[in-house]
């Protein structure tokens, strides 16, 4: 008997590094991301917007006219995902402000997830966007001309490998065997393999399942897998929607901090744009500190969750930006590059510092 179209895409998968992965799912993915935050039928595939619009009109991410020139043009292109501190940025408007009174403009380019963000870095679609600890590291060994501009505290309970409610499994000792769901190459990846080593197991004592988070979230509800690895804030709508329990998440294993990333042209050509960023980005995230419950507001209709459970979220993260990138985070980095190395899934050797920095201005 011949196998399903979900086997084969599973199959298939195994056989993918991860922006190959990417390369292959960001469409597909893109479209039913919505579905996984539960907003419905409403698709939210990566789309170009401007910071005034509340709403999400699908279109072609990159206008051909900036596309493979966005260092050298009057237009600044953003990836942002729909939680955190960018989508902040875009809602508030105080960048293109900023950037509109210097003959600027910004374009705002949504992904659902930091794999697909940087695979459009790598192909000259974004010049700054925002992922994990982990994407960021297989970008780098694909070849991406990618620069690590900033980056956030740690928040290690912002992801988690959830198991259905009325699951047998209790440790994460019990997963051996099991399937689990992740993204390929996002940041809980790095957190299933902490936890499995924590463990005493081995990355082979399981069985991966690499899907984006709608399909993974289908996946885990229909419970064609045993656990799924997921993140804020798909994490929290996925335990008030099906009652998951957090079997591990990431304290004392993963540091799970957000990095700023930029297109090392754009950085090299537009280093002013740059700083203008960074800054506004700084400002909006310490505004969200202070202010929780209006950021949660602004949040709480694109990501699905009650603005009550959003406000919490945000007051139990942590805030700030750090620029540039001290020594300590990319040793941290470059930990998680060995580790994905010594598993055969990163396909070279990289050196984390040699993109740790911005250029001198």
């Amino acid at each position: 008997m011949g196998s399903s179209p979900r086997q084969a895409t599973i199959a298939a998968s195994e056989r993918l590094s991860p922006i190959q992965w990417v390369r292959s799912t960001t469409v597909r993915s893109a479209a039913v991301l919505a579905i996984a935050v539960g907003l419905g039928t409403s698709a939210c595939t990566p789309s170009s917007n401007n910071a005034g619009n509340s709403s999400l009109p699908s279109s072609s991410p990159v206008s051909s006219s900036t596309s493979q020139n966005g260092a050298q043009s009057n237009v600044v292109r953003i990836g942002f995902q729909k939680y955190g501190t960018l989508f902040l940025l875009k809602a508030r408007g105080k960048l293109d402000e900023r950037l509109k009174a210097q003959g600027t403009s910004v374009q705002w380019i949504q992904f659902p997830a930091g794999p697909q963000l940087l695979e459009a870095l790598n192909t000259g679609s974004v010049d700054y966007g925002s992922t994990g600890e982990t994407p960021p590291v297989f970008a780098q060994a694909a070849g991406a001309p990618l620069l690590y501009a900033a980056n956030e505290p740690p928040d290690p309970t912002g992801e988690a490998i959830l198991v259905a409610k009325d699951s047998p499994i209790k440790t994460v000792a019990d997963l051996k065997g099991k399937k689990v769901a992740l993204n390929k190459g996002s940041n809980v990846h790095y957190l299933l393999v902490r936890a499995l080593e924590d463990a005493g197991l081995k990355y082979s004592d399981i069985q991966p399942v690499y899907l984006p988070p709608a399909d993974a979230r289908a996946s885990f509800e229909k419970g064609s897998v045993d656990a799924w690895v997921i993140w804020e804030p798909f994490l929290t709508v996925a335990k008030k929607a099906t009652g998951a329990r957090v079997l591990k998440d990431g304290t004392g294993l993963v540091a799970n901090r957000q990095f700023y990333l930029v297109a090392k042209p754009f950085a090299e050509q537009s280093p002013d744009r740059v700083q203008a960023v960074i800054e506004e980005t700084q400002k909006v995230n310490e505004w969200a500190k202070g202010n929780a419950k209006e950021a949660a507001t602004i949040l709480s209709p694109q990501v699905g969750i009650d603005v009550a459970t959003l406000t919490e979220i945000l007051q139990g993260r942590s805030y700030g930006i750090s620029q540039p990138v001290k020594p300590d985070v990319v040793e941290y980095q470059q930990k998680i590059a060995d580790a994905f190395l010594a598993l055969k899934l990163l396909p070279k050797p990289i050196a984390v510092k040699d993109v740790a920095q911005l250029p001198k201005q």
